[in-house]
């Protein structure tokens, strides 16, 4: 009988130990299991090199957000890109969204920077005013070869 009762106890430290481990996994792999929290904007660019989806939202270095989606418009060559904000931040019609790179060669994210209208972004609605990725490289070599003449 206490053979019984010692196997039972390992047996739920088991399944503990793995409802655990579970629930982990999904918190550090920011995994939404019952849908997305949030609304979500649109936002057009010219170019997003190197922003991937999943990619942060910040408004004054506080995460709002993440990149949930991007897709091309191939009627106008543009990358559209739907941005999953937070339902407690309300980002006015003016707002600018730009691309920026945390660091000299860290990740791109995007920077938010909220507007002066009272008029606020409805969900599903976009953001108009937008800034695209600075190329590094563009800028190099654009110095380099202008730089020579």
């Amino acid at each position: 009988m206490k053979k019984l009762n010692i196997e039972v106890l390992v047996g739920l430290f088991l399944v503990a130990g793995f409802l655990c481990l579970g629930w982990l996994s999904v918190k550090l792999g920011d995994i939404q299991l019952f849908g997305e929290e949030g609304y979500q904007v649109t936002a057009r660019f010219e170019s997003i090199s190197g922003l991937k989806e999943g990619a942060n939202i910040e408004i004054a270095g506080v995460r709002v957000g993440k990149v949930s989606r991007i897709t091309l418009d191939t009627e106008e060559y543009e990358a559209v890109v739907v941005l999953q904000i937070d339902e407690t931040i309300e980002l006015q019609e003016d707002s600018i969204a730009s691309i920026r790179t945390a660091g000299i060669i860290g990740e791109k994210f995007i920077k938010i920077t909220p507007g002066g209208m009272d008029i606020l972004i409805e969900p599903g609605g976009e953001i108009v005013e937008t800034e695209s990725a600075i190329q590094l490289e563009e800028l190099i070599s654009k110095y380099i070869f202008e730089g020579e003449n």
